[in-house]
């Protein structure tokens, strides 16, 4: 009977809420298994104690399947990792973090947001430029893997 409970609640819809400290183990693994080089539990631990980071989480049940980091600079912000568990990604996850990761730094008094894409990961882009951000910048080699892909640096403006 527990089985058949803990099977239903990991199909559940994802919980929505704020990351802390205790998170840096679990937000290590799903960003090394996102990303070509992940970020260790410290890493994770040193910024989730930074009192200018705004970090989300989603979860269902007690698996982390999501997650979204970034850093408030006075009426700035840049957005420092979005992350989708890969069973939960195409579902609007991501946007549902970026929304609610958006309206937190718009409380926070920031007016402007930055973040750095790699110009090859379509999904992001697709997902960045829907929620409104633009191209302002590249960075050329800046992500190693392969042949040295550029990064899009994109901008948004809040209210």
């Amino acid at each position: 009977m527990i089985a058949i409970v803990k099977r239903l609640l990991g199909r559940g819809e994802p919980m929505l809420s704020t990351a802390g400290a205790r998170d840096a183990r679990r937000l290590a693994a799903l960003h090394a298994a996102s990303f070509h080089r992940g970020w260790s539990d410290g890493e994770f631990e040193t910024l989730l104690i930074d009192r200018n980071i705004v970090a989300d989480r989603a979860t269902v049940g007690s698996n982390l399947v999501g997650f979204i980091l970034s850093r408030v600079a006075a009426d700035e912000a840049e957005i420092l990792s979005v992350a989708v568990a890969t069973a939960r990604r195409g579902k609007g996850l991501a946007r549902r973090l970026l929304d609610l990761n958006l309206r937190r730094l718009a409380g926070l008094g920031a007016r402007t947001v930055f973040l750095e894409v790699d110009e090859g990961n379509l999904p992001a882009r697709k997902l960045y430029r829907r929620a409104g951000f633009r191209e302002v910048g590249r960075r050329e080699g800046y992500y190693p893997q392969g042949k040295g892909a550029a990064a899009l640096i994109l901008r948004r403006d809040l209210g």
